[in-house]
């Protein structure tokens, strides 16, 4: 987090899907306050109870997690709840239920998760152009292909192994967040 955070990252998500439930909150309780004190973002994966035990900024919610009502419920209005979405209807959906943001992809194949057909940069461009919440694109985004979903008008992009399977996490993560501003004061 610390060298992203120096390359310019401001929105980070916590995601482990095989921790124990305790070993999670450690790990966010640490990293939401070194994001906090860096004035990051900062979303806790799934679990709506924990990211208000740490104080996070929020929570990212999937398709078969907490509905949006009850993650409201417990973080209230001024958290922000995000959802993965796969289509325009589970975008148009999660806008109506409340999501403040929604992921949407797999935009291109990704090899992190089994996260479904892929659904590329022409779906991107129309959830983008129907919801009117902030549209984070996900799945196979890395520095070959980031510039077309900043083109696309994507809010943002959510990496994992464009940063995380390189020798120099900082540099791997200033050079995406420089694509990204390349693109956004050419648009």
């Amino acid at each position: 987090m610390r060298q992203a955070l120096a390359a310019g990252v401001t929105f980070f998500q916590y995601r482990s899907k095989n921790a124990k439930r305790k070993g999670i909150y450690e790990s966010t309780l640490m990293l939401s306050r070194i994001a906090a004190n860096a004035k990051a973002c900062f979303i806790v994966n799934d679990h709506a109870d924990i990211a208000a035990a740490v104080d996070a900024d929020g929570v990212h919610l999937g398709q078969d997690d907490l509905p949006i009502v009850f993650a409201r419920k417990m973080l209230g209005r001024d958290k922000l709840i995000g959802i993965s979405t796969h289509s325009l209807e589970q975008a148009r959906i999660a806008e109506a239920a409340g999501a403040d943001y929604i992921g949407f992809g797999p935009v291109f194949k990704t090899s992190t998760k089994d996260a479904g057909t892929t659904q590329g940069i022409r779906n991107l461009t129309l959830v983008k152009n129907s919801v009117g919440i902030p549209v984070i694109a996900i799945g196979g985004i890395n520095q070959a292909n980031v510039q077309f979903v900043a083109q696309a008008g994507a809010n943002g992009a959510a990496v994992i192994s464009a940063v995380l399977i390189t020798p120099d996490i900082r540099f791997a993560a200033e050079q995406l967040v420089g694509i990204w501003k390349n693109v956004r004061r050419d648009t």
